[in-house]
């Protein structure tokens, strides 16, 4: 099992920024995306490899816990063996509660994760998915059954396709489907997954996407036009989920303009053959530097105004 080097797969330093760590995801992401490269197994492991990376450094408590550990990965591999794992080195005693984890790093392992995550999650079981217990007495407790929750993190790819999480439960090896269109806080049962035999749910966070702000079923982004095609019409390159658009620009389009792309959201949960929309915020640059000609021009608008 090998270390994972987000750093490394990201491409930047250690020491990079939050806005340069964003910036080399958009890159990748656009270039691994699966619907640029269809049928592409190797752009596909490399798409999931770059979320993974990004999910983790994109979140300072995230990176500051992946980089503790880095420095007892030796230690841990020689030992082989995740309970063995000094978890003193994440910063506090022995105790380990198993929903801090599945915050830690967006759930137990699975097909969106390497085999870097699946020996430090997967193979612990569902074992203590509650958290710490507290609340009625160990008499009401007795007759009011057990609630075992799972925290699962997605990207918002994977929300919009759907996706799978793969985990060890009592011996067994159970495959998760999270359905297209889940949301922060959807909960999926998985029938008899839990230590005791009884339901687990795994509840789904999805992650923050540096293209994209997530209203419900709906999508906001942005795109950038030049003063030019603002005063006079043209067109606009715009992302949505499913690869790049032309967004028509009507002459005389308002800065922070909002423009509505009907069905290019996310898949509405219960109804996935249906979509949200998009809202696409117009960005105008203004020019720092004129020609004489454009100046002129400008000038002679401004007097018959």
């Amino acid at each position: 099992m090998d270390y994972k080097d987000y750093y490394k797969i990201l491409g930047v330093e250690r020491k990079a920024s939050q806005d340069e760590i964003k910036k080399a995801y958009r890159k990748l992401a656009m270039k691994y995306h699966p619907d640029r490269n269809p049928d592409d197994k190797v752009a596909e492991e490399k798409f999931k490899e770059v979320n993974e990376a990004y999910q983790v450094l994109n979140d300072p408590e995230k990176r500051a816990h992946y980089d503790r550990f880095g420095a007892s990965y030796s230690q841990w591999q020689q030992r082989g063996a995740p309970g063995n794992f000094n978890w003193g080195d994440w910063g506090g005693g022995t105790r380990v509660n198993m929903d801090d984890l599945g915050n830690m790093f967006g759930g137990a392992g699975g097909s969106g994760f390497s085999s870097f995550f699946e020996a430090l999650f997967g193979g612990m079981g569902a074992a203590g998915m509650g958290g710490t217990r507290t609340g009625p007495s160990p008499r009401s407790r007795a007759r009011a059954p057990q609630r075992y929750e799972q925290p699962v993190q997605i990207s918002l790819s994977e929300a919009y396709l759907g996706t799978t999480r793969t985990f060890d439960s009592n011996g067994r090896r159970l495959q998760v489907k999270i359905p297209a269109g889940a949301k922060t806080g959807t909960k999926v049962r998985v029938s008899g997954g839990a230590p005791d035999g009884s339901d687990l749910y795994l509840k789904v966070t999805v992650a923050k996407d540096p293209r994209f702000k997530r209203e419900g079923d709906n999508l906001r982004t942005e795109a950038r036009v030049d003063v030019f095609t603002a005063l006079l019409g043209g067109e606009a390159s715009v992302q949505t989920m499913k690869g790049n658009v032309t967004l028509t620009i009507p002459a005389g389009t308002q800065p922070d303009q909002v423009f509505r792309l009907s069905g290019r959201g996310m898949p509405k949960l219960k109804s996935p053959q249906s979509f949200g929309d998009l809202y696409v915020r117009v960005k105008v640059d203004i020019p720092k530097k004129l020609s004489e000609k454009q100046k002129k021009l400008l000038a002679e608008a401004a007097q018959e105004k």
